[in-house]
C-alpha cells in the first residue's frame, strides 16, 4: 500500500500544474458536472464543438436496436444500450424468457485436450461449435443454449452482530435438446460494465501499470497485482490487456468490434464476413469508437464529515492498495484525453479476490480467482442511472456493503477491516463511496 500511495504522489508531481489536483474532478479536464440519471451520457467537457458533434454520431449505432436480418442470427442483445442502460452497468439478467439478455456467459475448454488449440497465442481454447461466448437468443431457429437463472443466499455477520444477506447466481445451462455442455467446458457469467471514461483508461501508459504491478509481492504488503498479457491482432503481438472483467482486451477498438460481433451478431471492420462485407459500416464503427472513447466521467459529489472520514478509512482499511485513487494519462490520439490527472480508483491489474468469486476459468494469464480491479468512479451514481443495477462482475451484490463482503484473497484483510469495524465507520466508508 505504501508503494501505491508513493506512486500516486509521484504521478501528481510529474503533472506540474496539476499538483493540487482535486479528486472531485475524477476525469481531469474531461469531467462533467452532472449527478443526475444522465450523468454517464455526456461527451468529455474539453472536446471541441466539432469533436462533440463527431462523437455524437456514434451514439446512434450504440443506441440503435438492430433489426433482422442485421441482428444475429445468434445474439445476446439487439443493442449496445440494451446491456449498458444510460451508458452504465447492465442488469444481472440472462435467459431465453426475455427478448434479450443483459449479461452473458464466456466459455472455453480446459487446457490440454488433445487436438484442441486456442485461436490466438496464449488464448483460451474455444468450444467446438460454440466458440468462446454463448448466445442465448436467435433470430431464426434455436439459440445455442437455454439458460435459467436462480439465486442462492447466505448470511454474513458483522463484528457487532448485525446480519447482511448475500446472494450469488446459479445458472442452469443446457443445449436446446436438453444435453449439457460437458465436463471439459468452463463457464464464466458476466454482466455488462459501464462504458464511460474508457478513453482515459486506454490513455494510461503501460509503464504506469507495470509500475503498480507487484506479481511476487516483493514489498510484502500482501497485494500482488499483475498485468494480463493478451494477444493483439492488430499488432500481431502479446501486449498488456486492460478492458473486460479479466483485462483480456488491449484496446477500446477491439473491445467494440468484439462486442458488436459477439453480443449482437453484427459483422464489422474488425470482424468482417468471410467475403469481407460488413453489416456495420466502417463509418458507424469509427464513430462508435470515438463516442465510447470520449464519454465523460461525472464529478464526485461534495464530501460531508462522514464521507471525509470514509475517504480516510478507504486508505486505512487497505482498499486503495488495489483501487488506486489516482492515475495519469499519457499520449493519446484524442488530445483531450492526453496528460490528464484522473481518479478512477483502479490499477487495472489482476488481483486474487478469493475462491468465493472464482469462475474456475483461465482467461489468458488470468486464473479463476483473478479479476481486473474495476474502476470506482461514478459508483455513487450506478443506481441513479439504473435503479435496478447491482455490483461485482456478475451482479450478485445488491449494495456496496454486499460487494465489500464478497471480497477475499488479497482483499481479505480489507474486507475484514470493514466487517469488524464499528457500524458508524462502515457507514462512513459507504458514504464516501457514494460520493464517487
Amino acid at each position: 500500500m505504501v508503494k501505491r500511495l508513493a506512486l500516486a504522489v509521484a504521478v501528481l508531481t510529474a503533472c506540474g500544474d496539476n499538483l493540487e489536483a482535486d479528486e472531485s474532478r475524477q476525469g481531469g479536464d474531461t469531467t462533467v458536472d452532472d449527478r443526475s440519471a444522465d450523468a454517464f451520457s455526456h461527451a468529455a467537457a474539453n472536446l471541441t464543438a466539432l469533436q462533440k458533434m463527431q462523437a455524437g454520431d456514434g451514439r446512434s449505432p450504440f443506441d440503435f436496436h438492430w433489426p433482422i436480418p442485421l441482428l444475429g442470427p445468434l445474439f445476446n442483445s439487439d443493442a449496445c444500450l440494451g446491456c449498458h442502460s444510460g451508458n452504465g452497468r447492465g442488469l444481472s439478467q440472462i435467459g431465453n424468457g426475455a427478448l434479450q439478455s443483459q449479461a452473458l456467459i464466456r466459455i472455453s475448454l480446459i487446457d490440454g485436450i488433445a487436438g484442441q488449440v486456442p485461436d490466438v497465442p496464449g488464448g483460451d481454447v474455444p468450444v467446438p461449435g460454440l466458440g468462446l461466448q454463448l448466445q442465448d437468443h436467435a433470430t431464426v431457429g434455436l439459440p445455442e443454449v437455454v439458460v435459467t437463472q436462480s439465486w442462492l443466499e447466505h448470511a454474513e455477520i458483522y463484528g457487532d452482530g448485525e446480519v447482511e444477506m448475500l446472494r450469488e447466481p446459479r445458472l442452469d445451462v443446457h443445449r436446446p435438446d436438453g444435453s449439457l455442455l460437458g465436463p471439459d467446458v468452463r463457464m464464466s457469467y458476466r454482466q455488462a460494465p459501464a462504458v464511460f471514461g474508457l478513453g482515459l483508461l486506454e490513455a494510461v501508459p503501460d509503464d504506469a501499470l507495470l509500475a503498480l504491478a507487484d506479481p511476487d509481492d516483493a514489498d510484502g504488503d500482501g497485494i500482488s497485482g499483475r498485468v494480463n498479457l493478451v494477444w493483439d491482432p492488430d499488432r500481431q503481438a502479446t501486449v498488456i490487456g486492460r478492458f473486460g472483467h479479466k483485462a483480456t482486451v488491449p484496446t477500446l477498438r477491439q473491445q467494440t468490434g468484439a462486442a458488436f460481433a459477439g453480443d449482437i451478431g453484427l459483422s464489422n471492420k474488425l470482424a468482417p464476413e468471410p467475403d469481407g462485407r460488413r453489416e456495420l459500416s466502417d463509418d458507424q464503427f469509427e464513430a462508435t469508437v470515438l463516442f465510447l472513447s470520449t464519454l465523460a466521467v461525472p464529478a464526485a459529489a461534495p464530501r460531508n464529515a462522514a464521507a471525509r472520514q470514509g475517504r480516510d478509512l478507504f486508505d486505512r482499511f487497505g482498499c486503495a492498495a488495489c483501487h488506486a485513487p489516482t492515475l495519469a494519462t499519457g499520449d493519446h490520439p484524442i488530445a483531450a484525453l492526453a496528460h490528464q490527472v484522473i481518479h478512477p480508483y483502479t490499477d487495472l491489474l489482476l488481483h486474487d479476490v478469493g475462491d468465493r468469486l472464482t469462475d474456475a476459468r483461465r482467461d489468458f494469464l488470468a486464473v479463476g480467482v483473478e479479476w481486473r480491479t474495476p474502476p470506482l468512479w461514478g459508483l455513487g451514481l450506478v443506481q441513479v442511472v439504473q435503479p435496478a443495477a447491482t455490483f461485482l462482475h456478475d451482479g450478485r451484490a445488491r449494495s456496496l456493503a454486499e460487494a465489500i463482503l464478497w471480497h477475499g484473497g488479497e482483499a481479505h484483510p480489507a474486507r475484514e477491516a470493514f466487517r469488524l469495524a464499528a457500524k458508524q465507520q462502515r457507514a462512513a466508508l459507504i458514504a464516501f463511496l457514494e460520493t464517487l
